[in-house]
Protein backbone atom coordinates (compact mmCIF):
# COMPACT_ATOMS: atom_id res chain seq x y z
CA UNK A 1 0.00 0.00 0.00
CA UNK A 2 1.39 3.42 -1.03
CA UNK A 3 2.16 5.85 1.78
CA UNK A 4 0.53 9.28 2.00
CA UNK A 5 3.80 10.87 0.86
CA UNK A 6 3.92 8.59 -2.21
CA UNK A 7 0.31 9.41 -3.10
CA UNK A 8 1.04 13.14 -2.87
CA UNK A 9 4.13 12.78 -5.04
CA UNK A 10 2.07 10.89 -7.63
CA UNK A 11 -0.49 13.71 -7.65
CA UNK A 12 2.20 16.38 -7.94
CA UNK A 13 3.98 14.72 -10.87
CA UNK A 14 1.19 13.08 -12.90
CA UNK A 15 0.66 14.16 -16.52
CA UNK A 16 3.96 16.04 -16.58
CA UNK A 17 6.41 15.72 -19.43
CA UNK A 18 9.52 15.88 -17.27
CA UNK A 19 10.59 16.14 -13.63
CA UNK A 20 14.05 17.33 -12.55
CA UNK A 21 14.99 16.77 -8.92
CA UNK A 22 12.01 14.66 -7.91
CA UNK A 23 13.98 13.34 -4.92
CA UNK A 24 14.02 16.85 -3.45
CA UNK A 25 10.20 16.88 -3.39
CA UNK A 26 10.09 13.37 -1.95
CA UNK A 27 12.42 14.48 0.85
CA UNK A 28 10.14 17.40 1.74
CA UNK A 29 7.09 15.10 1.80
CA UNK A 30 8.93 12.47 3.85
CA UNK A 31 9.74 15.11 6.48
CA UNK A 32 6.06 15.97 6.71
CA UNK A 33 6.64 19.51 5.49
CA UNK A 34 4.34 21.36 3.11
CA UNK A 35 5.95 21.72 -0.33
CA UNK A 36 6.02 25.21 -1.82
CA UNK A 37 5.99 25.92 -5.53
CA UNK A 38 5.73 28.85 -7.85
CA UNK A 39 4.43 29.21 -11.38
CA UNK A 40 5.22 32.42 -13.21
CA UNK A 41 3.88 34.18 -16.27
CA UNK A 42 5.12 37.35 -17.95
CA UNK A 43 2.20 39.64 -18.86
CA UNK A 44 2.95 40.27 -22.53
CA UNK A 45 0.44 39.21 -25.23
CA UNK A 46 -3.15 38.18 -24.55
CA UNK A 47 -3.35 34.84 -22.68
CA UNK A 48 -4.69 31.95 -24.77
CA UNK A 49 -6.28 28.56 -24.08
CA UNK A 50 -2.88 26.89 -23.90
CA UNK A 51 -2.78 28.28 -20.35
CA UNK A 52 -5.40 25.70 -19.40
CA UNK A 53 -2.56 23.14 -19.21
CA UNK A 54 -0.60 24.65 -16.28
CA UNK A 55 -3.68 26.13 -14.59
CA UNK A 56 -5.43 22.73 -14.53
CA UNK A 57 -2.27 21.11 -13.17
CA UNK A 58 -2.29 23.54 -10.24
CA UNK A 59 -5.43 21.74 -9.02
CA UNK A 60 -3.27 18.64 -8.46
CA UNK A 61 -0.78 20.67 -6.41
CA UNK A 62 -3.55 21.96 -4.14
CA UNK A 63 -4.94 18.42 -3.77
CA UNK A 64 -1.49 17.36 -2.58
CA UNK A 65 -1.39 20.20 -0.05
CA UNK A 66 1.21 22.27 -1.92
CA UNK A 67 1.42 26.02 -1.24
CA UNK A 68 1.18 27.68 -4.65
CA UNK A 69 2.46 31.13 -5.60
CA UNK A 70 1.45 32.75 -8.89
CA UNK A 71 4.14 35.17 -10.07
CA UNK A 72 3.02 37.98 -12.36
CA UNK A 73 6.46 38.68 -13.80
CA UNK A 74 6.04 42.30 -14.85
CA UNK A 75 9.77 43.08 -14.91
CA UNK A 76 10.40 40.01 -17.07
CA UNK A 77 7.68 41.16 -19.47
CA UNK A 78 9.59 44.37 -20.10
CA UNK A 79 13.00 42.68 -20.33
CA UNK A 80 11.89 40.13 -22.94
CA UNK A 81 12.90 42.14 -26.00
CA UNK A 82 10.39 44.86 -25.10
CA UNK A 83 7.40 42.57 -25.71
CA UNK A 84 5.46 44.70 -23.24
CA UNK A 85 6.26 48.44 -23.39
CA UNK A 86 6.90 49.87 -19.96
CA UNK A 87 3.84 52.13 -20.09
CA UNK A 88 1.58 49.10 -20.72
CA UNK A 89 3.11 46.61 -18.27
CA UNK A 90 1.05 47.72 -15.26
CA UNK A 91 -2.22 47.48 -17.20
CA UNK A 92 -1.32 44.07 -18.64
CA UNK A 93 -0.35 42.79 -15.19
CA UNK A 94 -3.82 43.72 -13.90
CA UNK A 95 -5.44 42.15 -16.97
CA UNK A 96 -3.55 38.88 -16.44
CA UNK A 97 -4.54 38.73 -12.79
CA UNK A 98 -8.21 39.20 -13.61
CA UNK A 99 -8.24 36.60 -16.36
CA UNK A 100 -6.30 34.05 -14.31
CA UNK A 101 -8.74 34.45 -11.42
CA UNK A 102 -11.66 33.95 -13.82
CA UNK A 103 -10.06 30.81 -15.32
CA UNK A 104 -9.29 29.30 -11.92
CA UNK A 105 -12.87 29.94 -10.80
CA UNK A 106 -14.27 28.36 -13.97
CA UNK A 107 -12.16 25.26 -13.27
CA UNK A 108 -13.39 25.04 -9.68
CA UNK A 109 -9.94 25.81 -8.23
CA UNK A 110 -10.26 27.88 -5.02
CA UNK A 111 -8.39 31.15 -5.55
CA UNK A 112 -8.27 31.82 -1.81
CA UNK A 113 -5.49 29.22 -1.59
CA UNK A 114 -3.34 30.93 -4.23
CA UNK A 115 -0.83 33.69 -3.49
CA UNK A 116 -0.45 36.27 -6.26
CA UNK A 117 2.84 38.22 -6.32
CA UNK A 118 4.03 40.91 -8.73
CA UNK A 119 7.70 40.61 -9.58
CA UNK A 120 8.37 44.32 -9.14
CA UNK A 121 7.29 44.06 -5.49
CA UNK A 122 10.66 42.48 -4.62
CA UNK A 123 12.81 42.55 -7.78
CA UNK A 124 13.59 46.25 -7.30
CA UNK A 125 14.90 45.85 -3.75
CA UNK A 126 18.53 46.40 -2.78
CA UNK A 127 19.02 42.75 -1.76
CA UNK A 128 17.64 41.33 -5.00
CA UNK A 129 19.71 43.67 -7.15
CA UNK A 130 22.89 42.87 -5.26
CA UNK A 131 22.24 39.17 -5.87
CA UNK A 132 21.65 39.94 -9.53
CA UNK A 133 25.04 41.69 -9.71
CA UNK A 134 26.68 38.73 -7.96
CA UNK A 135 25.11 36.43 -10.51
CA UNK A 136 26.22 38.62 -13.42
CA UNK A 137 29.77 38.39 -12.10
CA UNK A 138 29.88 34.59 -12.56
CA UNK A 139 27.54 33.89 -15.53
CA UNK A 140 29.04 33.88 -19.01
CA UNK A 141 27.31 35.48 -21.97
CA UNK A 142 27.17 32.02 -23.61
CA UNK A 143 25.32 30.46 -20.66
CA UNK A 144 22.86 33.34 -20.35
CA UNK A 145 22.03 33.30 -24.05
CA UNK A 146 21.71 29.52 -24.12
CA UNK A 147 19.41 29.46 -21.08
CA UNK A 148 16.93 31.87 -22.63
CA UNK A 149 17.01 30.42 -26.15
CA UNK A 150 13.56 28.78 -25.93
CA UNK A 151 11.83 31.54 -23.97
CA UNK A 152 13.34 34.93 -24.74
CA UNK A 153 12.59 36.24 -28.22
CA UNK A 154 15.65 35.62 -30.39
CA UNK A 155 16.90 38.40 -32.63
CA UNK A 156 20.07 38.98 -34.66
CA UNK A 157 21.42 41.58 -32.25
CA UNK A 158 20.11 40.55 -28.80
CA UNK A 159 19.59 43.21 -26.16
CA UNK A 160 21.31 42.95 -22.80
CA UNK A 161 17.86 42.78 -21.15
CA UNK A 162 17.24 39.35 -22.70
CA UNK A 163 20.48 38.04 -21.23
CA UNK A 164 19.39 39.13 -17.73
CA UNK A 165 16.08 37.25 -18.02
CA UNK A 166 17.27 33.70 -17.05
CA UNK A 167 19.22 34.98 -14.05
CA UNK A 168 16.24 36.84 -12.65
CA UNK A 169 14.02 33.79 -13.07
CA UNK A 170 16.59 31.72 -11.16
CA UNK A 171 16.72 34.27 -8.33
CA UNK A 172 12.91 34.22 -8.11
CA UNK A 173 13.12 30.69 -6.71
CA UNK A 174 15.08 32.00 -3.73
CA UNK A 175 13.06 35.16 -3.15
CA UNK A 176 9.71 33.35 -3.45
CA UNK A 177 10.98 30.66 -1.05
CA UNK A 178 9.88 27.69 -3.15
CA UNK A 179 10.85 24.00 -3.15
CA UNK A 180 10.10 23.60 -6.84
CA UNK A 181 9.31 25.73 -9.86
CA UNK A 182 6.65 24.68 -12.33
CA UNK A 183 6.53 25.66 -16.00
CA UNK A 184 6.38 24.51 -19.58
CA UNK A 185 9.00 22.21 -21.07
CA UNK A 186 10.20 25.24 -23.07
CA UNK A 187 11.63 26.51 -19.74
CA UNK A 188 13.97 23.55 -19.34
CA UNK A 189 17.20 25.42 -20.15
CA UNK A 190 16.36 28.14 -17.63
CA UNK A 191 15.59 25.47 -15.04
CA UNK A 192 18.96 23.73 -15.53
CA UNK A 193 20.62 27.17 -15.45
CA UNK A 194 19.03 27.78 -12.02
CA UNK A 195 20.15 24.36 -10.76
CA UNK A 196 23.73 25.19 -11.75
CA UNK A 197 24.06 28.78 -10.57
CA UNK A 198 21.90 29.16 -7.42
CA UNK A 199 24.19 26.86 -5.39
CA UNK A 200 27.13 29.00 -6.52
CA UNK A 201 25.49 31.94 -4.76
CA UNK A 202 25.06 29.84 -1.63
CA UNK A 203 21.38 29.06 -2.19
CA UNK A 204 19.78 25.62 -2.29
CA UNK A 205 18.98 23.74 -5.46
CA UNK A 206 15.30 23.45 -6.35
CA UNK A 207 13.28 20.82 -8.22
CA UNK A 208 11.65 21.63 -11.55
CA UNK A 209 8.41 20.29 -13.01
CA UNK A 210 7.49 20.70 -16.67
CA UNK A 211 4.16 20.34 -18.45
CA UNK A 212 3.95 19.60 -22.20
CA UNK A 213 3.42 22.50 -24.60
CA UNK A 214 0.20 22.71 -26.58
CA UNK A 215 0.85 22.88 -30.34
CA UNK A 216 -0.68 25.76 -32.29
CA UNK A 217 -3.77 25.20 -34.41
CA UNK A 218 -1.63 25.21 -37.53
CA UNK A 219 1.27 23.28 -36.03
CA UNK A 220 4.24 24.65 -34.11
CA UNK A 221 3.95 26.44 -30.76
CA UNK A 222 0.73 28.12 -29.66
CA UNK A 223 1.84 31.72 -29.34
CA UNK A 224 0.25 34.96 -28.15
CA UNK A 225 2.01 36.79 -30.99
CA UNK A 226 0.40 34.63 -33.71
CA UNK A 227 -3.40 35.13 -33.72
CA UNK A 228 -3.97 32.26 -36.17
CA UNK A 229 -2.21 29.72 -33.93
CA UNK A 230 -4.30 30.29 -30.83
CA UNK A 231 -7.71 30.89 -29.31
CA UNK A 232 -8.02 33.69 -26.77
CA UNK A 233 -9.87 33.21 -23.48
CA UNK A 234 -12.37 35.90 -24.54
CA UNK A 235 -13.06 34.62 -28.05
CA UNK A 236 -16.78 34.11 -28.76
CA UNK A 237 -18.36 30.86 -30.02
CA UNK A 238 -18.32 31.97 -33.67
CA UNK A 239 -14.62 32.84 -33.51
CA UNK A 240 -13.78 29.55 -31.77
CA UNK A 241 -15.62 27.44 -34.35
CA UNK A 242 -14.06 29.38 -37.24
CA UNK A 243 -10.51 28.92 -35.88
CA UNK A 244 -11.03 25.22 -35.18
CA UNK A 245 -12.52 24.74 -38.65
CA UNK A 246 -9.38 26.27 -40.20
CA UNK A 247 -7.00 24.27 -37.96
CA UNK A 248 -4.72 21.68 -39.51
CA UNK A 249 -6.21 18.24 -38.83
CA UNK A 250 -5.24 15.84 -41.61
CA UNK A 251 -7.14 12.54 -41.65
CA UNK A 252 -5.05 9.75 -40.16
CA UNK A 253 -2.24 12.12 -39.12
CA UNK A 254 -2.01 11.87 -35.33
CA UNK A 255 1.56 13.18 -34.98
CA UNK A 256 1.21 16.75 -36.27
CA UNK A 257 -2.27 17.56 -35.12
CA UNK A 258 -2.96 20.54 -32.84
CA UNK A 259 -6.63 19.64 -32.45
CA UNK A 260 -5.87 16.11 -31.26
CA UNK A 261 -3.09 17.39 -28.98
CA UNK A 262 -5.52 19.80 -27.33
CA UNK A 263 -7.76 16.88 -26.39
CA UNK A 264 -4.79 15.17 -24.76
CA UNK A 265 -3.32 18.19 -22.97
CA UNK A 266 -6.49 20.06 -21.91
CA UNK A 267 -9.86 18.39 -22.42
CA UNK A 268 -9.15 14.91 -21.02
CA UNK A 269 -7.29 16.24 -17.91
CA UNK A 270 -10.21 18.61 -17.16
CA UNK A 271 -12.70 15.76 -17.68
CA UNK A 272 -10.72 13.57 -15.26
CA UNK A 273 -10.52 16.45 -12.77
CA UNK A 274 -14.32 16.82 -12.82
CA UNK A 275 -15.00 13.09 -12.62
CA UNK A 276 -12.67 12.74 -9.61
CA UNK A 277 -14.29 15.74 -7.94
CA UNK A 278 -17.73 14.21 -8.38
CA UNK A 279 -16.42 11.14 -6.57
CA UNK A 280 -15.00 13.27 -3.73
CA UNK A 281 -11.39 12.56 -4.71
CA UNK A 282 -9.95 16.03 -4.07
CA UNK A 283 -7.30 15.10 -1.50
CA UNK A 284 -6.25 17.96 0.77
CA UNK A 285 -8.33 20.48 -1.17
CA UNK A 286 -11.79 20.12 0.37
CA UNK A 287 -12.82 23.49 -1.14
CA UNK A 288 -12.31 22.41 -4.74
CA UNK A 289 -15.41 23.04 -6.82
CA UNK A 290 -17.00 25.46 -4.35
CA UNK A 291 -18.02 28.59 -6.20
CA UNK A 292 -17.16 27.15 -9.60
CA UNK A 293 -18.77 28.92 -12.55
CA UNK A 294 -20.10 27.42 -15.76
CA UNK A 295 -20.81 23.83 -16.76
CA UNK A 296 -18.74 21.43 -14.61
CA UNK A 297 -19.63 18.21 -16.47
CA UNK A 298 -16.91 16.15 -18.19
CA UNK A 299 -16.66 16.29 -21.98
CA UNK A 300 -18.85 13.29 -22.58
CA UNK A 301 -22.31 12.86 -24.09
CA UNK A 302 -25.43 11.38 -22.54
CA UNK A 303 -25.32 7.60 -22.30
CA UNK A 304 -21.52 7.39 -22.19
CA UNK A 305 -20.31 4.24 -20.39
CA UNK A 306 -18.57 4.40 -17.00
CA UNK A 307 -14.95 5.49 -17.33
CA UNK A 308 -15.47 7.66 -20.42
CA UNK A 309 -13.36 10.86 -20.40
CA UNK A 310 -14.11 12.12 -23.92
CA UNK A 311 -16.98 11.59 -26.36
CA UNK A 312 -17.49 12.50 -30.00
CA UNK A 313 -21.09 12.98 -31.02
CA UNK A 314 -22.19 11.45 -34.32
CA UNK A 315 -25.64 10.84 -35.70
CA UNK A 316 -26.84 7.24 -35.70
CA UNK A 317 -26.73 7.09 -39.50
CA UNK A 318 -23.03 7.94 -39.27
CA UNK A 319 -22.27 5.23 -36.73
CA UNK A 320 -23.46 6.84 -33.49
CA UNK A 321 -21.36 8.54 -30.79
CA UNK A 322 -17.82 7.45 -29.94
CA UNK A 323 -16.63 7.14 -26.33
CA UNK A 324 -13.04 6.99 -25.08
CA UNK A 325 -11.63 6.14 -21.68
CA UNK A 326 -8.10 7.21 -22.64
CA UNK A 327 -6.32 9.41 -25.15
CA UNK A 328 -4.35 6.48 -26.55
CA UNK A 329 -7.58 4.81 -27.68
CA UNK A 330 -8.71 8.00 -29.42
CA UNK A 331 -5.32 8.44 -31.06
CA UNK A 332 -5.33 4.91 -32.45
CA UNK A 333 -8.84 5.33 -33.87
CA UNK A 334 -7.82 8.60 -35.51
CA UNK A 335 -4.72 7.00 -37.05
CA UNK A 336 -6.91 4.16 -38.35
CA UNK A 337 -9.27 6.78 -39.85
CA UNK A 338 -12.15 5.60 -37.71
CA UNK A 339 -12.61 9.19 -36.53
CA UNK A 340 -13.21 11.82 -39.20
CA UNK A 341 -11.46 15.19 -38.72
CA UNK A 342 -14.78 17.05 -39.04
CA UNK A 343 -16.34 15.06 -36.18
CA UNK A 344 -13.25 15.59 -34.00
CA UNK A 345 -13.21 19.32 -34.73
CA UNK A 346 -16.90 19.66 -33.87
CA UNK A 347 -16.43 17.90 -30.53
CA UNK A 348 -13.36 20.00 -29.65
CA UNK A 349 -15.03 23.27 -30.67
CA UNK A 350 -18.09 22.46 -28.54
CA UNK A 351 -15.85 21.68 -25.55
CA UNK A 352 -13.85 24.91 -25.91
CA UNK A 353 -17.04 26.98 -26.17
CA UNK A 354 -18.21 25.40 -22.90
CA UNK A 355 -14.87 26.16 -21.23
CA UNK A 356 -14.76 29.78 -22.31
CA UNK A 357 -18.40 30.67 -21.64
CA UNK A 358 -18.05 31.47 -17.88
CA UNK A 359 -14.79 33.38 -18.47
CA UNK A 360 -16.31 35.57 -21.15
CA UNK A 361 -19.41 36.20 -18.99
CA UNK A 362 -17.20 37.26 -16.07
CA UNK A 363 -15.49 39.74 -18.39
CA UNK A 364 -18.78 41.13 -19.70
CA UNK A 365 -20.04 41.66 -16.13
CA UNK A 366 -16.90 43.48 -14.95
CA UNK A 367 -16.68 47.09 -16.20
CA UNK A 368 -13.31 47.63 -14.53
CA UNK A 369 -11.86 44.60 -16.35
CA UNK A 370 -13.19 45.95 -19.65
CA UNK A 371 -11.46 49.28 -19.03
CA UNK A 372 -8.21 47.53 -18.11
CA UNK A 373 -8.41 45.44 -21.29
CA UNK A 374 -8.59 48.56 -23.46
CA UNK A 375 -5.65 50.13 -21.64
CA UNK A 376 -3.57 46.93 -21.75
CA UNK A 377 -4.18 46.19 -25.42
CA UNK A 378 -5.08 49.40 -27.23
CA UNK A 379 -6.42 48.97 -30.75
CA UNK A 380 -3.44 49.56 -33.10
CA UNK A 381 -5.84 50.50 -35.90
CA UNK A 382 -7.77 53.03 -33.89
CA UNK A 383 -7.60 56.50 -35.42
CA UNK A 384 -6.56 59.25 -33.10
CA UNK A 385 -9.19 61.93 -32.77
CA UNK A 386 -8.04 65.12 -34.41
CA UNK A 387 -8.25 68.05 -32.05
CA UNK A 388 -10.26 70.91 -33.45
CA UNK A 389 -8.33 74.13 -33.73
CA UNK A 390 -9.66 76.70 -31.34
CA UNK A 391 -9.85 80.15 -32.91
CA UNK A 392 -8.21 82.77 -30.75
CA UNK A 393 -9.38 86.37 -31.25
CA UNK A 394 -6.54 88.81 -31.80
CA UNK A 395 -7.77 92.42 -31.79
CA UNK A 396 -6.52 94.58 -34.70
CA UNK A 397 -4.08 97.40 -34.00
CA UNK A 398 -5.55 100.86 -33.40
CA UNK A 399 -6.98 102.39 -36.51
CA UNK A 400 -7.20 99.03 -38.35
CA UNK A 401 -10.02 96.54 -38.85
CA UNK A 402 -13.49 96.78 -40.29
CA UNK A 403 -14.82 99.05 -37.53
CA UNK A 404 -11.97 101.56 -37.70
CA UNK A 405 -13.04 105.19 -38.45
CA UNK A 406 -11.30 106.88 -41.41
CA UNK A 407 -9.14 109.90 -40.58
CA UNK A 408 -10.87 113.32 -40.99
CA UNK A 409 -9.68 114.72 -44.29
CA UNK A 410 -10.24 118.30 -43.07
CA UNK A 411 -8.29 117.89 -39.86
CA UNK A 412 -5.27 120.07 -39.45
CA UNK A 413 -1.92 118.33 -39.43
CA UNK A 414 0.61 119.07 -36.73
CA UNK A 415 3.40 121.33 -38.01
CA UNK A 416 6.68 119.61 -38.86
CA UNK A 417 9.96 121.48 -38.61
CA UNK A 418 11.89 121.03 -41.87
CA UNK A 419 15.34 122.58 -41.93
CA UNK A 420 16.07 125.02 -44.70
CA UNK A 421 18.36 123.90 -47.53
CA UNK A 422 21.25 126.16 -46.41
CA UNK A 423 21.11 125.01 -42.81
CA UNK A 424 21.27 121.36 -43.90
CA UNK A 425 24.39 121.94 -46.05
CA UNK A 426 26.22 123.77 -43.25
CA UNK A 427 25.51 120.93 -40.78
CA UNK A 428 26.79 118.28 -43.18
CA UNK A 429 30.04 120.18 -43.82
CA UNK A 430 30.68 120.44 -40.07
CA UNK A 431 30.24 116.64 -39.65
CA UNK A 432 32.73 115.86 -42.46
CA UNK A 433 35.30 118.27 -40.96
CA UNK A 434 35.06 116.55 -37.56
CA UNK A 435 35.54 113.12 -39.20
CA UNK A 436 38.71 114.20 -41.04
CA UNK A 437 40.35 115.80 -37.98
Amino acid sequence: MASAADEKFELITRRLQEVLGGDLIKAVLAEGRTPKCYWGTAPTGRPHIGYFVPLTKIADFLRAGVEVTILLADVHAFLDNLKAPLELVAHRTEYYKKILLAVFTSLGIPTSKLRFVEGSSYQLTKEYNLDNYRLCAIVTEHDAKKAGAEVVKQVESPLLSGLLYPGLQALDEQYLDCDFQFGGVDQRKIFTFAELYLPRLGYKKRAHLMNPMVPGLGGGKMSSSDPDSKIDFLDGPEVVRRKIKKAFCEEGNADENGVLSFVQAVLIPISELRIERAKGQTGADADEGAGATGDQMPFTVEGAPEGTVFSIFRKEEHGGPLHYSSFDALREDFKAKKVHPKDLKTAVADAIVRLLDPIRKAFEADEEWQKVEKLAYPDPNAKLEKKKKVKVYHPPPPGKGKNAKPADAGAESAPVDVPAEGEHSTAEAAKQQEASS
